[in-house]
């Protein structure tokens, strides 16, 4: 009877400590699983989806650069009004993300992390804090008249394509964390053929002036694809003004 109790206490002993070491692997696994971004099916892709736009007009004639028209002011103008049609479109969805919704940046395929400047420190932020970054940043450089003169005879910066170019890069991240993530809420709400129609304006206009280049592109390829996007016509070389 003994040696049984003594036998059954091992057991138990050694049950307790499986399932301990299971648990451990488990957590480890779980908190793992939630860092890296999961493969989930790209909605954006959907045939019934991928064709609604708000308007069948041709982008590529829209973005031409007319000849009456300074270079810089055009990417002046054409970056400020992008920026402010993504931070709305984020707005209609912004209340479904959150810390706990949306822990990291995720987009397909990769996660994002905040970096201040080229050679700031990369910093992992939750989606709702990284696009606050973004909008904050971006709202400092167009207004700040240093970098998007509005006064007559105040020129453009001389390093103004490079400013043009974060900016694009930072909308580009929170067009594709509204396709990767959010894309139902979207649909939800009716507003896919918005968002659809802003995301082929701004691509096109990107591919014309070479603002993002393709590797940044990368994660939204085949939307890009799908939606039939591409720079067919040459970009526009001239160089910018300043």
């Amino acid at each position: 009877m003994l040696e049984r109790s003594g036998a059954e206490r091992t057991r138990n002993r050694l049950y307790i400590m499986v399932l301990q070491a299971v648990g451990r692997v488990l957590r480890w696994k779980s908190k793992k699983d939630r860092e890296r971004p999961v493969d989930q099916k790209k909605t954006y892709l959907d045939g019934d989806v991928i064709r609604a736009q708000v308007t069948d007009c041709d982008f590529g004639a829209l973005v031409q650069l007319p000849d009456a028209i300074d270079h810089n002011e055009w990417l002046a103008t054409h970056t400020t009004t992008f920026f402010n049609h993504i931070s709305l479109q984020y707005s209609t969805i912004s209340e479904y993300c959150t810390s706990q919704t949306c822990p990291s940046m995720a987009i397909p395929g990769t996660m994002l992390h905040w970096q201040d400047g080229e050679k700031g420190k990369k910093v992992k932020l939750a989606a709702p804090q990284y696009v606050d970054c973004v909008m904050c940043s971006v709202q400092q450089l167009v207004t700040n008249e240093s970098i998007f003169p509005t006064k007559f005879g105040h020129e453009f910066p001389p390093a103004f394509a490079t400013y043009i170019q974060r900016i694009f890069r930072l909308c580009f991240h929170v067009l594709a964390h509204l396709y990767h993530s959010h894309f139902r809420e979207t649909v939800a709400l009716d507003l896919h053929s918005h968002l659809n129609s802003l995301y082929v304006h701004f691509i096109t206009f990107a591919l014309q002036f070479s603002l993002l280049p393709p590797a940044e592109l990368a994660p939204l390829s085949d939307l890009t694809d799908a939606l039939c996007i591409s720079s067919a016509s040459a970009p526009h070389n001239r160089s910018p003004r300043t």
